[in-house]
């Protein structure tokens, strides 16, 4: 046992539990979901899926009608948790660009 280890092991992620998540964020942002993705005025901003043990996750670059995407993937809490900071910073941008 490393001085690192504290004796117990950290969840197992679980992509389905984490997508749900994010889509529950994502609605509490104030977005719509629209198929598998959700917009912010009618211009599409997220769009996430799971893939065997992750969940794959395209963020809008710029709010556009047809946007380039960074794409993600998130494999564990800790990711899942930096995603939605960076989905809150880029609302709040794209609000004070308006």
């Amino acid at each position: 046992m490393s001085d690192d280890d504290f004796g117990f092991a950290l969840p197992a992620f679980k992509p389905a539990d984490a997508l749900q998540a994010l889509q529950r964020a994502a609605r509490d942002l104030k977005l719509s979901a629209r198929g598998a993705g959700f917009e912010l005025r009618g211009k599409p901003v997220l769009q996430a899926s799971v893939e065997g043990e992750a969940l794959q996750v395209r963020l809008a670059r710029k709010l556009a009608m047809t946007p380039e995407w960074d794409g993600q993937t998130v494999r564990n809490a800790a990711e899942q948790r930096k995603l939605i900071d960076e989905l809150k910073k880029r609302l709040a941008r794209w609000g004070q660009e308006d």
